[in-house]
């Protein structure tokens, strides 16, 4: 048996996330199909992380185990040749068994645009959130930094659909980094947030929660309060997926062969 880790980039515009679903087009499921016409067998993709509908990547991973005798190399180059160009295999390598691309990752770093200009060239539109209005961008930057550390996002993450479920559930997450800058040109405000996990909803809500501090809608200090609360109604709205991409996922390297 041969075991693969991919590292995979796609725009999200078109798919309705990276989960299977019946009869819609999914990432997952695009590169399950043609997975099984390469090797003739029932291949199960293993994702990092469920990204939702409209919601990019340049550095999602996927792991898989085979008979196949094809390599890392051929793998890459018959999948890329296959799939939709919206989906690209940036990497294959072969692993160990005990490699997991979502049991294995020890965290992972998403990205949040926000297009300040005017109007949005039409080759950005499908990447960036367009907000051209006055912002406090010091203020969200305080606000940004209060993500940092262990806390109780409950206040930040969708409903299960369930209310016994959404009490059941762990909300506490460990965020290791914020980022909120301008870009070199200055027509973007990007976030950029690294954490070990992530509640569904999470990054997009956290986005959203900083807006309403640039509008003057909260103050940074809200974000503590939040914590507290433990009430999604209470932080900033959900922002548009098309924004958001996952930048990369973090493993340990002892998986290597």
């Amino acid at each position: 048996m041969h075991y693969f880790k991919l590292t995979i980039a796609y725009d999200g515009t078109d798919f309705h996330g990276w989960q299977i679903q019946a009869g819609k087009p999914t990432i997952q499921g695009e590169i399950v199909n043609v997975l099984r016409r390469i090797t003739q067998e029932h291949i199960i993709l293993h994702g990092a992380g469920r990204t939702d509908a409209g919601v990019h990547a340049l550095g999602q991973v996927g792991s898989f185990r085979t008979q196949s005798a094809l390599s890392a190399g051929e793998f890459q180059r018959a999948l890329n040749a296959l799939l939709p160009p919206t989906i690209r295999i940036v990497g294959a390598e072969e692993v160990g068994p005990d490699f997991n691309a979502r049991w294995s990752a020890r965290g992972k770093t998403y990205r949040y645009r926000l297009y300040r200009g005017n109007v949005v060239p039409p080759f950005h539109w499908r990447y960036v959130l367009h907000y051209p209005f006055p912002l406090d961008e010091d203020k969200m930057c305080d606000a940004a930094s209060r993500f940092v550390g262990t806390h109780d996002f409950a206040s930040f993450a969708a409903s299960t659909g369930s209310e016994d479920d959404d009490k059941e559930r762990s909300t506490g997450r460990e965020i290791f980094s914020t980022e909120l800058v301008r870009t070199p040109d200055q027509e973007e405000l990007v976030f950029t947030v690294k954490g070990r996990s992530f509640l569904r909803y999470m990054v997009r809500k956290m986005v959203g929660t900083l807006l309403d501090v640039g509008r003057g809608r909260l103050v940074p200090g809200d974000v503590d309060r939040l914590y507290e609360l433990r009430d999604r109604s209470k932080s900033g709205p959900t922002v548009p997926p098309q924004g958001l991409v996952m930048v990369e996922v973090h493993h340990e390297e002892a998986w290597r062969i």
